[in-house]
């Protein structure tokens, strides 16, 4: 595996994007199709809704205010439970009760990064699955404790680093600099650091944009558009 043949990909996204569960499944299968290229998947914090307070919302009176209408609402989650069958996803947004500040669940997914190969991703598909799929609260500190445990990190280390402040400002800062960065919806994908791809595109757009960036990379020339 050379170099060119290497690539970095930051998945700026929240835990409590439905959206961004599909793209984390649908980068999967990109990967997946790309045999050659090799990619460091790196996970960054995005906050869909900073102002919930760390205890949460009740979940259906916050989306009804944001919806403004129930039918609209069940349509919204009827399309997400569609989509997500397609990519191995069972969205039970019935079993979802809290809207939780994900501010926390972030500060993990940072200590992650440093707990070895794989672990951080380890975690952010635990996260996505506990919430959307089991409808756990991302928010609780013993949730958070014990994905971090499953996920290959230290569970006593987790817990007593989530009573404290740790890295709370620098979480908030990375979210402040995708802001500046013009990231105003999730996912988005950082390629190599140098393109972006927004939404949750599917597996093929993927595949064919981290393509690009590797055959830039091995060129020395752009080619991405």
């Amino acid at each position: 595996m050379t170099e060119q043949n290497k690539l970095t990909i930051d998945v700026v996204s929240d835990v409590v994007c439905p959206w961004c569960f599909l793209g984390m499944k649908r980068l999967e299968n990109a990967l997946a199709s790309l045999p050659d290229i090799e990619a460091e998947v790196r996970w960054r914090p995005f906050q869909l809704d900073p102002t919930i307070p760390p205890e949460g919302k009740e979940r259906k009176a916050y989306m009804l205010s944001k919806f403004n209408d129930e039918t609209k609402l069940k349509h919204a989650h009827a399309n997400l439970v569609s989509l997500g069958a397609v990519e191995g996803i069972a969205f039970d947004f019935d079993a979802i009760t809290i809207a939780p500040n994900t501010l926390d669940a972030h500060r993990v997914i940072r200590w992650a990064a440093a707990s070895g190969e794989g672990v951080q991703d380890k975690l952010a598909r635990a996260l996505f699955s506990l919430y959307f799929e089991q409808g756990k609260n991302v928010g609780d500190h013993a949730v958070l404790v014990e994905a971090g445990r499953q996920a290959g990190m230290d569970a006593a280390v987790v817990e007593a680093l989530l009573a404290t402040d740790s890295d709370r400002d620098e979480v908030t800062n990375e979210i402040v600099t995708a802001s500046r960065m013009g990231i105003t919806g999730v996912p988005c994908f950082l390629l190599d650091g140098k393109y972006a791809v927004m939404g949750a595109q599917d597996s093929a757009t993927l595949a064919d944009a981290i393509r690009q960036v590797a055959a830039e990379k091995t060129a020395g020339e752009p080619v991405l558009n």
